[in-house]
C-alpha cells in the first residue's frame, strides 16, 4: 500500500485493532462527546482556536483564516511528533481521522507519511464512523444469543455479570459503560456517566468483538440507564431474550447494597439529595423520614424499607410487564456473597449457555 493512504470505515474496520495508533485530531470537547474507541487525542486546531479562526472566516475572508489557521496547525503537529511520536519506529501505522472533510487529519496525515511512517486516513472522518455504528447498533443485537440476569435491586446482578466475565463468558455491561447502577441511586461519586454518543460507541466496541456462536449475557435494564438511553434494536432483544430469575436473601441484600453503595453509609447528606427524587412517588412525610434515618445513621433499617416500599413493588411492576419469558425464567438462588458461591454460579450459567 502506498502512503498516505486514504481508506474508507469499511475498508479500515477489519484492520481497526491491528493499527499502532488512532489519532483524533479534532478539538478536545469534539473528542470529549465520542471518538472511535481506543483513539488518543492529538488535536491540530484545539477548541479555542477553531473559534478563532471561524471567526475570521465568517468576519474578514476565507484567505485570512486559512493563514491564521495553516500556522496554527503546523505548531500544533510539530508539537504532537516532538511530545509524542519521536521514539516510534519506522513500521508504526497510524489511523488518521477527524470531523469529515479531511483537512484537519489530512495535514497530520500528510506530514507523518513525508517522515515515512505508515500513515492512513480516514475518509468522511468520524462522520463516517458514526453513520456505520448506528446502523449496526440496528443491525448487531439480531446476530446474537442473550440471556437477561433478572433479580430485585441487591440480589448480585452486577457481581454475578463481572464473575461471568472471569470465567471466559460474553457479557455486555450496560451499567459499566454507563457509569451508572440504574436506578435514583445509582451515580457513581467519582465518575459522571458519558455522553450517549460515547455509551452507543461502547456497546459497538463490545459487541463487534463478541462471537455469534456464544450467549451474551446482560443484565434487565430499563430503557435508560441513569441520563442515558439504550438503543431500542438491543432493548427489543433484550426483552424479548430467555431469563434467568437471581434471589438473595434479604440480609445478604442489604449487606450487599450497603458495600455498594458505601459512599451514601459515608455521607447521608448525599444520599437525601437523591431522596428528594422520590417525593412525588412516596410523599414527603415519608421521604422526610427516611432522610431523618440517614442522618441518625440508621442505614441498614433505611435499606430495608426502601426495598420493601420502593424498590420491590417497582421491580415486580417492571419486570413482568417488559421481559416477556421472566414467567420462564431459570431459578438461581445464591446461598450467601462469598466469592465461591458466585463463581459456582457463574459456572454453572457459563456451561449451561
Amino acid at each position: 500500500m502506498k502512503y498516505p493512504a486514504l481508506l474508507s470505515f469499511a475498508e479500515i474496520l477489519p484492520q481497526l485493532d491491528l493499527y499502532d495508533a488512532i489519532i483524533d485530531v479534532r478539538s478536545q470537547s469534539e473528542f470529549a462527546e465520542d471518538h472511535i474507541p481506543g483513539a488518543i487525542n492529538c488535536p491540530v486546531l484545539n477548541d479555542d482556536e477553531r473559534i478563532r479562526v471561524g471567526m475570521l472566516y465568517k468576519q474578514v475572508s476565507s484567505f485570512e483564516a486559512k493563514k491564521v489557521g495553516a500556522a496554527l496547525v503546523a505548531r500544533n503537529i510539530a508539537l504532537h511528533i516532538d511530545t509524542l511520536f519521536l521514539d516510534k519506529p519506522r513500521d508504526w501505522k497510524p489511523l488518521i481521522y477527524c470531523w469529515r472533510g479531511g483537512n484537519r487529519s489530512g495535514s497530520l496525515t500528510h506530514v507523518l507519511a513525508k517522515i515515512g511512517w505508515h500513515a492512513v486516513q480516514l475518509d468522511g472522518g468520524y462522520k463516517e464512523y458514526r453513520r456505520h455504528v448506528n446502523a449496526m447498533l440496528n443491525e448487531l443485537p439480531s446476530r446474537f444469543d442473550f440471556k437477561v440476569l433478572c433479580g430485585t435491586t441487591g440480589s448480585g446482578k452486577s457481581r454475578l455479570l463481572q464473575t461471568l466475565v472471569s470465567k471466559g463468558a460474553q457479557v455486555l455491561d450496560l451499567e459499566q459503560l454507563a457509569a451508572h447502577r440504574g436506578s435514583v441511586l445509582g451515580n457513581l461519586p467519582t465518575e459522571a456517566q458519558p455522553a450517549q454518543k460515547t455509551f452507543e460507541s461502547g456497546i459497538w466496541q463490545a459487541l463487534r468483538h463478541f462471537s455469534p456462536d456464544q450467549v451474551v449475557f446482560v443484565e434487565s435494564e430499563s430503557k435508560k440507564v441513569g441520563n442515558l438511553r439504550v438503543p431500542d434494536a438491543l432493548m427489543e432483544k433484550m426483552r424479548a431474550s430467555p431469563c434467568v430469575s437471581l434471589t438473595l436473601s434479604r440480609t445478604d441484600r442489604i449487606k450487599l447494597l450497603m458495600d455498594d453503595y458505601a459512599h451514601f453509609v459515608t455521607d447521608p447528606a448525599q444520599l437525601n439529595a437523591q431522596l428528594d427524587c422520590l417525593i412525588t412517588l412516596h410523599g414527603r412525610e415519608k421521604i422526610a423520614r427516611w432522610q431523618t434515618m440517614a442522618l441518625s445513621g440508621r442505614m441498614e433499617a433505611l435499606v430495608e424499607e426502601l426495598l420493601a416500599d420502593h424498590y420491590d413493588p417497582a421491580y415486580l411492576r417492571s419486570i413482568e410487564r417488559n421481559f416477556a419469558q421472566f414467567p420462564q425464567a431459570r431459578h438461581l438462588e445464591l446461598a450467601n456473597l462469598s466469592e465461591k458461591e458466585f463463581c459456582k454460579a457463574a459456572e454453572e450459567l457459563h456451561q449451561s449457555s
